[in-house]
Order: structure tokens, then C-alpha cells, then sequence
């Protein structure tokens, strides 16, 4: 499959490729994705990412909830210009992800990506994910959005979520532990792997940013990774005119399989750690 880079284009990726089927870039593409976007969000802490984005050209995946009712991502009052603002920013190339219905996280059913056991949707009936799937888009559209994609809260959603958003015209998907997209349930999965800016050799790698709980620290290094990076950061439109996604290979399931372990056993640390501090504190 051939790319759409000019032959002087500084962010032509070089033909160099694993000798699978699946295509693997070399050097490593990024992917920006900003979760629990929402008219309470904190607008000088979302603020604070709205220069870099401009400044190098990237087209994130904004990944917004269509009714919130999270008190915890309540930190302002409704911003009047928060729908315009999305709306904006779609029409200079960033995707709209539907996130979730109102993050709600209280089912315990099992999900597809299992780091978490409180989730929205997996466990929940077909009927009550359909309700929840079509008001949710339908609450986008109607602000003047078009979502394109799906990003569910926690990564808690199963079979019965991917086969109705399927059938709600909604064909692709952010998550997933792979270095490439693949097909899974009829779907294209765009990985998710990165909380944070991280130097990889090759593979397409999403970072996703809580605006919301983001320390200086993190905006400051995001900033830096972007000054060094920008022309390895493409978009999603990008993606699906570059790829063709199969089904994962062994090697690619192998590596999911060992990541979503590391990563739960890195939450577990950081509980242990939570806890621990919270019972000294006491």
C-alpha cells in the first residue's frame, strides 16, 4: 500500500516495514487524544494545551461526553463556548470520539480491555447500550458534530458495545494494546497505549491526556516531546488512508496480551500507594 507523502515532505515516513503482512511504521507515529472533554471541564487547565496543538498543526482525537454527569469532571460551570469550541476545532481536522454516554461508571461486567473493573457499558444489556450509543450521538449531532469514533470511559466496554455501535454506523474505535490498527468484531481499533509523551523506535502509539488532572509537568514535557516530534504525529484521517487493518497476528496479540498486563499491575502499584499514603495520613 502506498503513502500520500511528497517526496520533500518532512514528515515522510520511510518505506521500512516489518516483513509481515501487517505493515508496521518505522519511525514510530503518534496519535494526541484528549479524554473527558465536557462543558465543566477546567478551562485553564485545558487551556494550557490549546497553544501547542495550534502551534505544531496536530489534529487530535477529542473524545467528548455527550452528558456528563460525573461530579468529579464537574470543575467549572457550563462554558458557554465549549460546543463551538469543538466544533472548531473538528473543522481545522481534529476527530470527534463520543466518550462514553455520561461516565458513569457502575457496572462490573467484564470488558474487552480489562484494566478496570468498574465500567459504562460492559455487562449491560444490548438494549440499555443501544439507548445509551444512540442518545449519546444523537446528543453530538445536534450540537453540530459529527463522531467518528469511540471512546469508551475506562475502557469498559464488550462485544454486545461493538456490535451496536456497528450497527450505529460507527465503525472505529480507541483502544486496544497493539503496534498497528487492526480488525477485531468487525471494527477497526485504533491503539491506545501512552498516558504520557514516550520516545518509540516504530509502531503507532496514542497518548492520552486528562486535561482535567494534567500536572505542569506533563504539559511541559507533552510540549517538548511535540517540539522534537511534530512531523511523526498524524491524525486519524491519516491513518485510514495509509493502512488497510487485518486481524492481528500472533506476535501482535502476544505483545497486547504482556501490555495489559504490565499496565494492570502498574495500577496496582500506584493503589498499593494511594492507600498506603491515604492510611499514614490518617
Amino acid at each position: 500500500m502506498t503513502a500520500n507523502w511528497g517526496p520533500d515532505d518532512p514528515s515522510r515516513r520511510q518505506a521500512n516495514y516489518n516483513a509481515s503482512t501487517i505493515m508496521i511504521p518505522k519511525p514510530a507515529q503518534y496519535l494526541l487524544r484528549f479524554d473527558d472533554l465536557c462543558p465543566t471541564i477546567s478551562r485553564t487547565r485545558w487551556q494550557r494545551f490549546l497553544p501547542m496543538i495550534e502551534k505544531h498543526g496536530v489534529k487530535p482525537i477529542l473524545a467528548v461526553i455527550p452528558d456528563n454527569m460525573d461530579r468529579k469532571l464537574v470543575r467549572s460551570r457550563p462554558h458557554p463556548e465549549f460546543w463551538e469550541e469543538m466544533r472548531g476545532m473538528e473543522a481545522a481536522g481534529a476527530t470527534i470520539a463520543m466518550h462514553g454516554y455520561r461516565h458513569l461508571c457502575q457496572s462490573m461486567g467484564k470488558s474487552l480491555v480489562p484494566l478496570h473493573r468498574n465500567t459504562e457499558f460492559a455487562g449491560l444489556s444490548e438494549d440499555i447500550q443501544r439507548h445509551w450509543i444512540q442518545t449519546g450521538l444523537a446528543i453530538l449531532r445536534g450540537h453540530g458534530l459529527n463522531p467518528r469514533i469511540f471512546v469508551a470511559p475506562r475502557h469498559g466496554f464488550d462485544r454486545t458495545t461493538i456490535r451496536v455501535l456497528r450497527k450505529e454506523g460507527i465503525k472505529l474505535l480507541s483502544d486496544g494494546f497493539a503496534h498497528i490498527p487492526f480488525r477485531r468484531g468487525g471494527i477497526t481499533w485504533i491503539p491506545q497505549q501512552l498516558w504520557g509523551p514516550e520516545e518509540k523506535r516504530r509502531g503507532l502509539w496514542t497518548i492520552c491526556v486528562h486535561s482535567n488532572n494534567a500536572r505542569s509537568s506533563l504539559v511541559n514535557q507533552l510540549g517538548a516531546f511535540l517540539h522534537r516530534n511534530a512531523a511523526q504525529f498524524t491524525s486519524v484521517d491519516r491513518i485510514l488512508a495509509e493502512y488497510k487493518p487485518t486481524e492481528l497476528g500472533m506476535s501482535e496479540k502476544i505483545y497486547g496480551a504482556i501490555a495489559i498486563w504490565i499496565a494492570r499491575r502498574s495500577q496496582k502499584r500506584k493503589q498499593m500507594t494511594h492507600y498506603a499514603k491515604n492510611s499514614k495520613d490518617e
